[in-house]
């Protein structure tokens, strides 16, 4: 298990967090957390304001097919695959890889991009339907936050059960009172949020040893 930011190509966005913070109600987080269209494709205080696909995955692809050794007879899981975009640029890095998704989201799966619509479906990332160690990295990136406090852990042990040996999840964290004020303003959907110490206390009780990192506001 390591501390480790496999997501430091994506694009570093600017958060204008308290100017969000003045526009948002509780509708906005309402609407958000049933996690369908306007969250996805409306608007923007509600949700990406218009999730499409734009290659930025590529280079994580790259990065975690060099830390994990992936290859063309390699497997992946994303838990929270949301529209399958981290998973066309895994398909588009390392030809012949095995891909799933699983999603809460009708909407998401629904609107899912082609190439991935055969590998992506709808399911509860607190039970994944597949057999134990099927694949050889599991992904979970943003998502396991948003289930309450047990059911976020019994996610964890599925991401565990369900991998290989590779693992990776992020979480909305904070490692100051001045990065959780600003998480707590940002944040539409999460529902367990926590300090990186406390993370990784529960990643002990729960028994995951994948890599993590985390989502500061």
């Amino acid at each position: 298990m390591a501390e480790i930011n496999l997501l430091d190509t994506y694009p570093n966005l600017n958060r204008d967090v308290e100017a969000r913070f003045a526009l948002i109600t509780e509708e906005h987080k309402r609407i958000a957390k049933q996690f369908g269209k306007d969250f996805f494709d409306g608007d923007r205080l509600a949700g990406y304001g218009g999730y499409k696909y734009d290659g930025r995955w590529l280079k994580v692809a790259e990065k975690f097919r060099d830390h994990c050794g992936l290859t063309g007879e390699s497997s992946v899981l994303d838990v929270g695959c949301a529209k399958g975009f981290m998973l066309h640029d895994f398909m588009k890095t390392i030809p012949g890889i095995k891909v799933a998704g699983v999603d809460i989201s009708e909407y998401a799966i629904a609107n899912a991009m082609e190439d991935v619509k055969p590998y992506v479906m709808i399911a509860d990332a607190k039970n994944l339907p597949f057999p134990d160690k099927s694949f050889d990295l599991v992904i979970s990136i943003t998502t396991l936050h948003n289930l309450p406090l047990e059911e976020c852990k019994q996610a964890i042990r599925e991401v565990q059960r369900v991998s290989k040996g590779h693992a990776f999840i992020t979480l909305d964290s904070w490692r100051n009172d001045v990065e959780r004020d600003r998480l707590f303003k940002w944040v539409l959907t999460g529902v367990t949020l926590m300090s990186t110490d406390d993370w990784k206390r529960l990643f002990a009780e729960v028994g995951y040893t994948g890599d993590y990192y985390w989502f500061i506001a």
